[in-house]
């Protein structure tokens, strides 16, 4: 969805699965170029929630800061249409600032609201969620998603059999609206994002070494106090394990320690599998995305980049 005009201001993506470098490159852009880091990440922006996010300290946003993080209180909601809305005011910002707009974080279904536009999806509706449920249990989700495959085949192409949810809301989309999601997310893009995009994923080479920084990240964020923080944040006594908040990785299982659902072994162990299986979901989201071009941060040399990026400025506007 992205364009090569060069009439159009340009933006910089820095995309990766957790704990691949993403932060380190975003910094050393600051000292080289006139930009602005935006942070694409549904965890940061909410405010006492700093070691379990991997939230750059405060030497680092003193010397590179970042919008969009530490805005909102953790009992409050954000979703992909109010991150796009507060990305595309930061970026115009930027823009008029004589800056470029450097889009940094983790959270794919941002990146791809941001660029592509969000449909308008019909409410969730009670009565046909509560019916579709009823046909499943009696005739199995194979039987859903077979009729999905009817009125919706590229939603059924992507959407398992064992996906519950989303089937679910495939189905439902298309019952309320009588037009199905893949139309909607077509009607969407004729919202793309007014930028001209250089779209960098950092993907590294050795999956066992991403494997292991996430054993590693989240026992330094142990040592860090990253405990406490949950502590602080169980004790308030108005937040709950079913907020956003709370259900990011690494917080709903030390929420579950908290609470004594689990030792702290099995905390630790949870936590570990699941910032490896978030990485892998990123990955993945990756895989699909168009228009990208890759680099492995085991190289420990960014000139391939800055080359690129020089290449991608110096095509001026106009």
């Amino acid at each position: 969805m992205s364009s090569n005009d060069t009439t159009l201001p340009p933006a910089i993506f820095i995309m990766g699965p957790t704990a691949s470098g993403k932060t380190d490159l975003a910094v050393d852009l600051v000292d080289k170029y006139p930009c602005e880091l935006i942070s694409v990440d549904s965890a940061l922006v909410f405010k006492g929630m700093d070691i379990g996010t991997a939230k750059p300290d405060e030497e680092t946003l003193r010397r590179a800061p970042h919008k969009l993080i530490s805005f909102l209180d953790p009992s409050e909601s954000y979703s992909a249409a109010d991150f796009r809305r507060d990305a595309l005011a930061e970026m115009k910002t930027a823009t008029e600032a004589g800056k470029v707009p450097v889009l940094v974080g983790g959270t794919m279904l941002y990146f791809r609201a941001l660029e592509q536009g969000l449909a308008d999806m019909p409410d969730a509706n009670p009565e046909i969620r509560a019916k579709l449920t009823q046909e499943a249990e009696a005739n199995g989700w194979q039987s859903l998603h077979d009729r999905l495959a009817q009125v919706d085949p590229e939603s059924a192409a992507r959407i398992h059999p064992n996906d519950p949810q989303r089937l679910q809301r495939a189905l439902e989309v298309y019952e309320v609206s009588g037009v199905s999601m893949t139309e909607l997310h077509k009607r969407a893009a004729v919202n793309a994002v007014p930028y001209r995009l250089l779209k960098i994923a950092l993907i590294p080479s050795d999956r066992e070494w991403l494997r292991k920084r996430a054993e590693l990240r989240f026992d330094l964020m142990t040592e860090a106090g990253f405990i406490d923080e949950v502590k602080a944040l169980y004790e308030r006594g108005d937040l709950h394990e079913n907020l956003p908040a709370i259900r990011s990785v690494g917080y709903r299982q030390a929420w579950d320690y908290l609470t004594g659902k689990v030792n702290y072994e099995e905390m630790r162990s949870r936590a570990i599998i699941a910032t490896r299986q978030l990485a892998k979901r990123q990955l993945t989201w990756l895989r699909s995305e168009q228009g990208i071009t890759t680099h492995d941060p085991l190289n420990n040399d960014t000139s391939s980049i800055l080359a690129e990026i020089d290449a991608f400025l110096s095509a001026k506007q106009g």
